[in-house]
């Protein structure tokens, strides 16, 4: 396809932690390509969803949430994917809560200010705002924060008002021919997704901080010649305590783990999946730069 009048170029979701760019991307899209939980620093890794339709092709880029706390060796590490997403986008999505603005929120702006480059605020949440009419007031408190090339109330949960933080970004990037296959929707491999998957069942059964202690590699994914997919997964801990909360009474908080992911990831794959997992024990692997290059993290 010539250049001529066909956008493209890619847009970083950018925001506080747990502002709901990941549900954003899944919402646009259309698909769930980054997992999604309650807890905040859920997004670990930069994840590219690519839309595309006759008129253009917009590459957005799911980033860890800027400000990730704490001073281990994989927060920075977050810190600088989320920086270097920034770097590389043409444009932004900065997205907000519509309940509030916080210094957080500050702080992503005054970086992504600093890029230079257009800046589409979506009010996220929207839903969350009774009566209606309180909105109204937000948004043009907002408006007088920095000149946005537009300011989008959306919820991406119910899906509204999509489309037309589609419009506002579209017009904002280059003219150029597509930088991906029509029929490619993310650069990540199944692989990984399979391990994001396993990740957020861990996410959604764990409490207080053991969450944020874990990680998943996929030691072996293989498809059978009947077509089933079968998958090894190792769940990384970093204390004793962990691996025993993860395991749960019996083996029954794993099992359930387990049950979730196979389901979701059956649907994912369109096969059937057989899926192991094991727990094992690294001491402070969040701090460990060789076993992050091995988790797919660049160590700072």
């Amino acid at each position: 396809m010539p250049a001529a009048g066909h956008h493209c170029g890619t847009v970083v979701l950018a925001g506080r932690p747990n502002a709901g760019k990941s549900t954003l991307l899944n919402a646009l899209m259309g698909q769930k390509l980054s997992i999604v939980t309650p807890k905040a620093q859920t997004t670990r890794y930069r994840i590219l969803g690519v839309l595309t339709r006759p008129e253009f092709q917009l590459i957005l880029q799911d980033t860890p949430g800027l400000g990730a706390a704490g001073g281990r060796r994989l927060n920075q590490s977050m810190k600088q994917e989320a920086a270097a997403g920034i770097a590389a986008a043409d444009a932004a999505i900065m997205v907000v809560g519509a309940t509030r603005w916080s210094a957080a929120d500050e702080a992503v702006l005054l970086q992504l200010r600093a890029a230079g480059y257009p800046i589409v605020l979506a009010v996220n949440k929207i839903d969350r705002v009774q009566p209606k009419e309180r909105l109204l007031p937000l948004l043009q408190d907002l408006a007088e924060r920095h000149p946005f090339a537009a300011i989008v109330p959306v919820s991406a949960l119910r899906g509204e008002n999509l489309e037309r933080l589609i419009e506002a970004v579209v017009q904002l990037l280059p003219q150029a021919a597509p930088a991906f296959p029509a029929e490619q929707v993310t650069d990540r491999s199944e692989r990984f997704l399979a391990a994001e998957v396993i990740r957020e069942k861990l996410m959604l059964a764990l409490h207080d901080e053991v969450p944020y202690g874990i990680a998943v590699e996929i030691e072996r994914f293989e498809e059978t010649l009947d077509g089933r997919v079968e998958i090894d997964a190792v769940i990384w801990v970093e204390r004793e305590g962990q691996r025993k909360i993860v395991i749960g009474t019996a083996g029954e908080r794993l099992k359930a783990v387990g049950r979730d992911a196979r389901l979701e990831l059956n649907d994912l794959l369109g096969r059937r999946v057989h899926l192991s997992t094991w727990v094992k024990l690294r001491e402070g692997w969040t701090g460990d730069d060789r076993l992050l290059r091995q988790l797919g993290h660049e160590p700072p």
